[in-house]
Protein backbone atom coordinates (compact mmCIF):
# COMPACT_ATOMS: atom_id res chain seq x y z
CA UNK A 1 0.00 0.00 0.00
CA UNK A 2 1.08 3.28 -0.79
CA UNK A 3 1.61 6.30 1.66
CA UNK A 4 0.98 9.91 0.14
CA UNK A 5 2.84 12.42 2.20
CA UNK A 6 0.85 15.08 3.35
CA UNK A 7 2.75 17.88 2.00
CA UNK A 8 2.82 21.38 4.85
CA UNK A 9 0.37 24.02 2.67
CA UNK A 10 1.61 28.10 2.35
CA UNK A 11 -1.09 29.48 2.60
CA UNK A 12 -3.80 28.63 5.41
CA UNK A 13 -6.65 29.18 2.55
CA UNK A 14 -4.99 26.17 0.38
CA UNK A 15 -5.91 22.88 0.50
CA UNK A 16 -4.53 19.88 2.00
CA UNK A 17 -1.84 18.77 -0.55
CA UNK A 18 -0.32 15.37 -0.75
CA UNK A 19 2.56 13.38 -3.14
CA UNK A 20 3.33 10.38 -4.05
CA UNK A 21 6.51 8.72 -5.68
CA UNK A 22 6.01 5.34 -7.51
CA UNK A 23 8.48 3.35 -9.83
CA UNK A 24 7.36 2.48 -13.18
CA UNK A 25 5.33 -0.37 -12.83
CA UNK A 26 1.61 -0.76 -14.24
CA UNK A 27 0.83 -3.25 -11.07
CA UNK A 28 1.37 -0.61 -8.99
CA UNK A 29 -1.44 1.59 -10.70
CA UNK A 30 -4.81 0.21 -9.07
CA UNK A 31 -3.45 0.45 -5.25
CA UNK A 32 -2.43 4.07 -6.29
CA UNK A 33 -5.62 5.39 -7.08
CA UNK A 34 -7.08 3.55 -3.99
CA UNK A 35 -4.38 5.12 -1.32
CA UNK A 36 -5.54 8.72 -3.37
CA UNK A 37 -9.31 8.40 -3.42
CA UNK A 38 -8.75 7.63 0.19
CA UNK A 39 -6.44 11.19 0.42
CA UNK A 40 -9.21 13.01 -1.45
CA UNK A 41 -11.85 11.68 0.30
CA UNK A 42 -11.29 10.45 3.57
CA UNK A 43 -14.55 10.82 5.78
CA UNK A 44 -16.64 12.41 2.95
CA UNK A 45 -17.75 9.79 0.80
CA UNK A 46 -17.94 11.50 -2.55
CA UNK A 47 -20.58 10.38 -5.44
CA UNK A 48 -20.30 7.35 -7.04
CA UNK A 49 -19.90 9.79 -10.20
CA UNK A 50 -17.26 11.71 -9.18
CA UNK A 51 -15.29 8.70 -7.33
CA UNK A 52 -15.53 7.03 -11.36
CA UNK A 53 -14.23 10.40 -12.97
CA UNK A 54 -10.91 10.70 -10.37
CA UNK A 55 -10.44 7.03 -10.27
CA UNK A 56 -10.35 6.70 -14.10
CA UNK A 57 -8.29 9.97 -14.96
CA UNK A 58 -5.78 9.04 -12.71
CA UNK A 59 -5.39 5.66 -13.75
CA UNK A 60 -5.44 6.69 -17.31
CA UNK A 61 -2.44 9.38 -16.78
CA UNK A 62 -0.13 7.39 -14.49
CA UNK A 63 -0.87 4.22 -17.01
CA UNK A 64 0.34 6.80 -19.64
CA UNK A 65 3.12 8.46 -17.62
CA UNK A 66 4.25 5.07 -17.24
CA UNK A 67 3.78 3.38 -20.67
CA UNK A 68 4.87 6.30 -22.75
CA UNK A 69 6.82 9.11 -20.75
CA UNK A 70 8.65 6.82 -18.84
CA UNK A 71 9.04 4.07 -21.84
CA UNK A 72 7.89 1.22 -19.19
CA UNK A 73 11.53 2.13 -17.29
CA UNK A 74 10.91 0.63 -13.74
CA UNK A 75 14.16 3.04 -12.65
CA UNK A 76 12.43 5.67 -13.98
CA UNK A 77 9.95 7.41 -11.23
CA UNK A 78 5.99 8.85 -11.22
CA UNK A 79 4.83 11.75 -9.26
CA UNK A 80 1.19 12.11 -8.18
CA UNK A 81 0.54 15.50 -6.57
CA UNK A 82 -3.04 16.06 -5.35
CA UNK A 83 -4.37 19.00 -3.68
CA UNK A 84 -8.22 18.79 -1.95
CA UNK A 85 -9.45 21.70 -1.52
CA UNK A 86 -13.24 21.87 -0.18
CA UNK A 87 -14.80 22.23 -4.03
CA UNK A 88 -12.16 20.62 -6.23
CA UNK A 89 -9.62 18.24 -6.31
CA UNK A 90 -6.65 18.79 -8.68
CA UNK A 91 -4.30 16.15 -9.67
CA UNK A 92 -0.67 16.76 -10.94
CA UNK A 93 0.95 13.23 -13.11
CA UNK A 94 4.36 14.15 -13.98
CA UNK A 95 6.87 11.19 -15.43
CA UNK A 96 10.72 11.61 -16.11
CA UNK A 97 10.41 11.20 -19.84
CA UNK A 98 11.23 14.15 -22.17
CA UNK A 99 7.38 15.23 -23.00
CA UNK A 100 5.02 15.35 -26.16
CA UNK A 101 2.77 17.68 -28.18
CA UNK A 102 -0.73 17.01 -26.70
CA UNK A 103 -2.05 18.89 -29.29
CA UNK A 104 -0.32 16.64 -32.08
CA UNK A 105 -2.86 13.20 -31.08
CA UNK A 106 -5.68 12.49 -32.72
CA UNK A 107 -8.94 12.12 -31.74
CA UNK A 108 -10.06 8.57 -31.37
CA UNK A 109 -13.45 9.18 -32.65
CA UNK A 110 -12.27 10.59 -35.94
CA UNK A 111 -12.76 8.35 -38.79
CA UNK A 112 -8.93 8.17 -39.79
CA UNK A 113 -8.48 7.36 -36.36
CA UNK A 114 -11.07 5.24 -34.84
CA UNK A 115 -8.95 2.35 -34.54
CA UNK A 116 -5.99 3.62 -33.35
CA UNK A 117 -4.76 2.63 -30.27
CA UNK A 118 -3.06 5.77 -28.77
CA UNK A 119 -4.71 8.51 -27.66
CA UNK A 120 -8.30 7.18 -25.76
CA UNK A 121 -7.01 7.18 -21.96
CA UNK A 122 -6.05 11.37 -22.92
CA UNK A 123 -9.80 11.33 -24.85
CA UNK A 124 -11.51 10.01 -21.81
CA UNK A 125 -9.28 12.37 -19.86
CA UNK A 126 -10.57 15.29 -21.45
CA UNK A 127 -14.12 14.20 -21.00
CA UNK A 128 -14.13 13.33 -17.65
CA UNK A 129 -12.03 16.16 -15.61
CA UNK A 130 -13.05 19.60 -15.76
CA UNK A 131 -9.81 21.28 -16.87
CA UNK A 132 -6.90 19.69 -18.38
CA UNK A 133 -3.91 21.39 -18.88
CA UNK A 134 -0.04 20.56 -19.69
CA UNK A 135 3.26 21.72 -18.92
CA UNK A 136 5.46 22.84 -21.57
CA UNK A 137 7.62 20.06 -21.48
CA UNK A 138 4.50 17.94 -22.04
CA UNK A 139 5.87 14.90 -19.33
CA UNK A 140 3.27 16.78 -16.58
CA UNK A 141 -0.73 16.88 -16.93
CA UNK A 142 -2.54 18.29 -14.20
CA UNK A 143 -6.65 17.47 -13.76
CA UNK A 144 -9.29 19.15 -12.46
CA UNK A 145 -12.46 17.84 -11.04
CA UNK A 146 -15.25 18.42 -8.72
CA UNK A 147 -15.32 17.27 -4.81
CA UNK A 148 -18.73 16.63 -4.66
Amino acid sequence: MFVADRIPSRDPGEGERYRVELTTDLSLVGTLVDSVCDCCFGEAPASSQTRFRLCTVLAEAVANAMLYGNDEDPARRVVVDVEVCADRLVIAVTDEGDGFDHCIIPQPIDEESIEATRGRGLFMIHRLADHVKFNDRGNTIWMTLPRR
